[in-house]
């Protein structure tokens, strides 16, 4: 500034230069804020303003406003913090003061809660008379700015007030302030063409309050921008990821942190050598063998322990885990771990697979999984895939070429996330897991700037060089099981030692207001469904098209009443969409999760009690005839069998229960009504699997 005197420099660290950003939206409170704020900046009679509001609403902001819409906007504004304010008022009041060198223009007191108590009165004779000193009377020509969080009632009587409403009153701004401060904060970053923002994003985020407001939403996108920044660090995705927008979880209660009871664990379970081990050196050829088995090997249960391996040991033991260790299979799965190895072969022949793609990809994923795991179990049950070799080898290699083939076409595990019908449903089912992956949101945003465990990156301190999560989720953003597989590559790339593993009480993800992806509720309902298409000569034996496709040669009634059994569940879910709410409908839905889980267990039990000891011998009786004899073996009694399915249906029932309970806190007559429902449910299902 040409010709400023030397006094009138000591104010240049006060000045406000410019303002930051105008009033956004489009709300009724947005257009009420800004209608104050012009009357005010056009007012000329000098009357002191007293702007209140949350933390974070940028009220200072709201003050230059004023000043730089008014016709003192030539003149100086200068900003005091209210904090650091001296008691005496000596930086203030005194000689070579503020207000004796500012003169005209604007004075702005921020966080006037804080000024020391000693000093508050004489701003309140300064805000009532603008005069200050004591004798001699100095009068103050500039105009003054007060920003507080709390009620000051000594200064309305003397002040205009204007209050700030908080972002959580005024949602319907959200959706203008996301891509308002994206397109501020990109152009700061470089790139002049700003990233847009899925509408799925805004609705999730509209609903949670912020308590720190503007201040915490800008946060959130200056982390979203530099986790959605591409690798070679030149531009931006044309839609930014839902995955980059991550809150603060909620307060969760009873976690045990089982790395801070055992700190030796963490170092073991994150070492690298220990999963490519596991991985690439023994699940994959055991994959391979298990194939050649199926195809060289008897056709038939009863002679390939191949089959009883896949069908007697796998679908229990896994139906098992998951209120244990939810998606853990999943991180050593077979499928994808031929998928990583024909990905890093491509690229070793210079094929580099896409981006992972951002945008809503669970709006068309989850339905093709739904549909997908349908088909498989039409097929598992009208060619008879349990008791047929080749055919059960074909299931595999079919997954395992979409493993492979979504690979190719994009980086990570693409397939695993949002296509695998498997891993769909362990991702449903890991919600009911007492072990969860989480990050520390206060030590992600306080001490992280690479992202290395969501984007991958070079070693840095403790942390280790990794590809980043293989699913694109940052553990922080986590708020269920559903796409973390427990591969720990998150806890190997974070240096702050921020992600935990801890235990939990079981089916702590299902609340009341859980994001529900689209498309999961149909995958639960064709798991539902598959009891009764399991059982469908019980339940629909009595059609005309039942009847024949009971004798040989009849595939199309077969395919029709297989098809009719599986569809029951959505079906009767139609029909309740006529007189109940959709939400308390999904709400009652994901109650029923755990009885669902029970009656698929309790439908593979019989496999599993009655033919998973019988390995050896049966593996022994297409080679070694002889030894199968000799080979020990174990087969529970039925008696026994009915007992378990019993125990772990009223397991599922009781589960039941509980969970809707918390779905339906403050609707007892719904919560007893769908806990008689589950009760019936369970009833019925027992009887499908009587054996």
């Amino acid at each position: 500034m040409p010709n400023v005197s030397p006094e009138l420099l000591k104010l240049a660290p006060l000045l406000v230069g410019r303002v930051r950003r105008g009033i956004v939206g489009s709300s009724r409170y947005a257009r009420s804020l800004r209608d104050a704020v012009r009357q005010v900046a056009h007012e000329n009679d000098g009357r002191p303003v007293l702007i209140t509001g949350e933390p974070g609403l940028e009220k200072d902001n709201l003050a230059a406003l004023i000043h730089f819409g008014s016709s003192a906007r030539k003149q100086l504004m200068v900003r005091l913090d209210g904090a650091l304010l001296k008691p005496d008022g000596s930086d203030l009041f005194g000689t070579g003061g503020v207000l004796e060198l500012l003169g005209a223009g604007s004075l702005l007191i921020d966080q006037l809660e804080h000024v020391p108590e000693a000093l508050m009165p004489r701003l309140v004779q300064l805000a009532k008379d603008r005069t200050w000193g004591e004798g001699r009377k100095h009068r103050c020509e500039a105009r003054l700015f007060f920003t507080t969080e709390t009620a000051q009632p000594e200064f309305d009587s003397f002040c205009t007030t204007i209050r700030v409403p908080p972002l959580r009153v005024r949602r319907g701004d959200l959706g203008e302030w996301l891509r308002y401060g994206i397109r501020q904060q990109s152009r700061k970053m470089g790139w002049s063409t700003p990233p847009d923002v899925p509408d799925s994003v805004i609705k999730r985020l509209q609903n949670y309050d912020f308590p720190n407001n503007l201040r915490e939403l800008e946060e959130l996108i200056h982390r979203a921008l530099q986790q959605a920044r591409c690798q070679n660090q030149e531009s931006f995705p044309d839609l930014l990821p839902e995955d980059v927008f991550w809150t603060p979880a909620r307060q969760q209660r009873y976690r045990f942190d089982i790395w801070r009871w055992k700190p030796y664990l963490r170092g073991l379970m994150r070492a690298p050598w220990l999963w490519n081990s596991l991985l690439f050196g023994l699940v994959s050829w055991v994959f391979v063998l298990v194939n050649v088995w199926l195809w060289m090997g008897p056709q038939d249960r009863s002679h390939n322990g191949a089959l009883n391996l896949f069908w007697a040991w796998w679908w229990p033991l896994i139906l098992l885990s998951f209120p244990l260790v939810g998606r853990l299979w999943c991180s050593i799965c077979p499928f994808m771990v031929w998928g990583e190895i024909a990905q890093r072969l491509s690229r070793a022949l210079g094929h580099q697979p896409g981006r992972w793609p951002r945008g809503e990809s669970d709006t068309w994923a989850s339905p093709v999984l739904a549909g997908g795991f349908a088909l498989i179990l039409v097929w598992e049950e009208v060619w008879n895939l349990g008791n047929t070799a080749w055919l059960s080898s074909c299931l595999l290699l079919l997954i395992t070429a979409g493993a492979v083939l979504g690979s190719l076409r994009y980086e990570k595990r693409f397939w695993c996330r949002y296509l695998c019908p498997v891993g769909g449903m362990n991702g449903l089912f890991a919600k009911l897991s007492i072990l969860e992956l989480r990050a520390q949101v206060g030590t992600c945003s306080g001490s992280c700037s690479s992202y290395a465990c969501f984007k991958g990156g070079p070693a840095d301190g403790e942390g280790l060089r990794t590809n980043g999560c293989p699913l694109g989720t940052h553990p922080a953003h986590l708020n269920d099981n559903r796409n973390c597989v427990l591969c720990l590559t998150c806890a190997q790339a974070c240096p702050h030692r921020s992600v935990q593993l801890s235990l939990r009480p079981p089916a702590a993800d299902i609340q009341r207001t859980m994001d529900i992806p689209p498309g999961e509720p149909a995958l639960l309902l064709v798991l539902a469904g598959d009891l009764s298409l399991h059982h469908w000569q019980r339940l629909l034996g009595w059609l005309p098209a039942a009847q024949a496709s009971l004798s040989e040669g009849h595939l199309l009634p077969g395919l029709a009443v297989a098809s009719l059994a599986l569809a029951l569940p959505s079906g009767l879910f139609g029909l309740a969409r006529l007189v109940v709410p959709k939400q308390r409908l999904l709400q009652g839905l994901y109650g029923l999760l755990p009885l669902v889980w029970a009656l698929l267990l309790a439908r593979h039990l019989p496999l599993g009690m009655g033919e998973a000891g019988m390995l050896l011998p049966v593996s022994a009786s297409a080679w070694a005839p002889e030894w199968s004899t000799a080979l020990p073996a174990w087969s529970a009694d039925p008696h026994v069998i009915a007992f378990c399915q019993s125990a772990v249906l009223l397991v599922g029932w009781l589960g039941a229960v509980v969970l809707l309970r918390r779905q339906f806190a403050t609707q007892r007559a719904s919560w007893l009504g769908s806990s008689g429902l589950a009760l019936a449910l369970a009833m019925v299902g027992r009887w499908l699997v009587a054996i």
